[in-house]
């Protein structure tokens, strides 16, 4: 534990300074319980004026180099290591703006599954259907299924038949 005053005058502006200054309430949390207990405050004064628990005192008073404000910011916050590259991303948008004919596909329209899978053949770097989604969503790529007309797949006599009877029919009402 350490003693209260063991922080150098310096040290004592630097932190803070940053508690003034940092935006992360997480990180002037931590700051705080230093200088909390550099005033002679218990864990335990601390872990209730905080209302935090009692170990977590005992870890960032432990953990909390005043020298290095880094020390305050927890690894975590870095993210996880992203599979998909700029390298990645580019092919993706290239690829969803070309017909899937032209990779020598059959069907007519790319889906977040089949983009994924393609990608995958191409570059040996597996995501989700959702992460492709997600990759998309985020450079302003939307789905949009277009509608086709049936006109020329039905009969057209029978089709102009019912064109005017329609007709005469909204004449009548």
């Amino acid at each position: 534990m350490p003693a209260h005053n063991h922080l150098s005058e310096t040290q004592r502006e630097r932190l803070l300074n940053e508690l003034r200054e940092n935006e992360s309430p997480l990180i002037r949390d931590r700051i705080l319980i230093l200088l909390l207990i550099n005033d002679g405050k218990t864990y335990e004064e601390v872990a209730k004026f905080l209302q935090i628990s009692y170990p977590t005192v005992a870890s960032w008073a432990k953990q909390g180099d005043p020298d290095k404000l880094e020390s305050f910011k927890d690894g975590r916050a870095e993210g996880n290591h992203k599979k998909a590259t700029k390298e990645y991303v580019d092919m993706l948008l290239s690829i969803v703006d070309n017909e899937p004919s032209k990779y020598g596909y059959e069907f007519g329209r790319w889906t977040a599954a089949r983009l994924a899978k393609h990608l995958e053949k191409e570059t040996r770097i597996k995501l989700s259907e959702s992460q492709v989604r997600r990759i998309l969503k985020s450079k302003k790529y939307v789905f949009l299924w277009a509608k086709y007309s049936l006109e020329d797949r039905q009969d057209r006599l029978k089709r102009k038949a019912f064109k005017n009877r329609l007709k005469e029919y909204l004449k009548v009402v």
